[in-house]
This record gives C-alpha cells, sequence and structure tokens, in this order.
C-alpha cells in the first residue's frame, strides 16, 4: 500500500462526494434518525459501491497498455464532463431540517436498511465511482484505492450527518464540483498522453 495514492484517492473522491446526492441523502435521513444507524447504513452501501468499482478498474488493467490508456482517458474525460456540465441537484435547494419523525424507539435495522438502499441505488454510475475504478486501473494498487475511497466516502457521510448544511455554507458546492471536475480533465490529458506514448 501507499500513502501518497491513498491521500490522492481520499481528497478527489472527498471533494467529489461534498456536492453529489448521497451527502444531502445522509444530511436527510440524519436529521431524522440516530445519525449512528444511518451512518453504518451508508458506510455499508459505499463499501459494497468501492468493492464493486476497485474489482471493475482491477478487470480493466487485463486490457493491453495503450488500449487500458485510452479507456481511463476517455472515462476521465466523460467525468470531467458531467460535472462541467451535467445536472447534479446543486442547482436546487438544499433539503431543510425536519423534525424527529415518530415518537417512539427507532428500530435499527429499518434505519440501517433505508440508509443502505438509498446510497446503494443512488450510487450506481456516480462520479466517485467512476472515478475510484479509473485509479484503480490507472495505478494497479487496488488496496490503496479502495482504503483511500472508503475513507473518503465515509468522512464525507459522517460530516453530513454531524455538521450538515453548516458544512455547505463554508464553501459553495458549485466551486467544489468545478474543482473535482478540472482535477478528473487533468488525470484524462496524463492519461492521454499515457496512451499516445
Amino acid at each position: 500500500m501507499h500513502i501518497e495514492l491513498i491521500a490522492l484517492v481520499f481528497a478527489v473522491i472527498f471533494i467529489a462526494e461534498l456536492p453529489d446526492k448521497s451527502l444531502f441523502a445522509s444530511l436527510v435521513l440524519g436529521s431524522r434518525f440516530p445519525g449512528w444507524y444511518v451512518w453504518l447504513g451508508a458506510a455499508s452501501a459505499f463499501l459494497v459501491h468501492v468493492v464493486i468499482a476497485v474489482t471493475a478498474g482491477k478487470l480493466l488493467t487485463l486490457l493491453p497498455h495503450r488500449l487500458l490508456e485510452s479507456i481511463v482517458a476517455l472515462l476521465f474525460l466523460a467525468g470531467a464532463s458531467l460535472l462541467f456540465f451535467g445536472r447534479h441537484g446543486i442547482e436546487e435547494e438544499a433539503p431543510h431540517h425536519g423534525s424527529s419523525v415518530g415518537n417512539g424507539p427507532h428500530n435499527f435495522w429499518k434505519i440501517y436498511a433505508t440508509s443502505f438502499g438509498v446510497v446503494f441505488l443512488g450510487e450506481w454510475g456516480d462520479i466517485t465511482q467512476i472515478a475510484t475504478a479509473n485509479y484503480a486501473a490507472r495505478y494497479h494498487d487496488p488496496w490503496s484505492v479502495g482504503i483511500g475511497a472508503v475513507l473518503a466516502l465515509w468522512t464525507v457521510t459522517g460530516l453530513a450527518i454531524t455538521v450538515g448544511t453548516k458544512a455547505l455554507t463554508l464553501v459553495p458546492p458549485k466551486i467544489l464540483q468545478r474543482v473535482t471536475a478540472t482535477i478528473l480533465l487533468i488525470f484524462a490529458v496524463l492519461s492521454a498522453f499515457s496512451a499516445i506514448r
């Protein structure tokens, strides 16, 4: 494992996930139910998605180097384009905190399953999943990539639940989106250069 790669993946995935729909879903669920239950459900879903993404990236490494770098460059470019030009719900109003639902004790498994399901379904084809697969393919180090991605996703979820909307007032989500897109664009150029070489 490489600490530098873990830190790189952590930073990119962390920034990319901040303006994401899963953050808002965790924020809303965390405002209505015990945060620990919500975090466990969301964290489990993210772990499954990272394993899938790293596995997909590992399978990509079986391709010839030039073809692999070309595919990685295209995927990074697609991710950057999606962030630059796609709609992600950032333009819409941020969710409001609601009052606590129900007066009785909360059912752990029901909240866990709801949190897991919302995040698991919402993350398919998400930019963080694509970026994780690309990093796994590019660096041939699935453990470092996986650890960096999981820690970033877990941290963002924890922040969403504990800090909530206040975290998003520090830096506008649109700026985070642009920074992530620029980073992905740089990696697309580097991968394309590697494919041409």
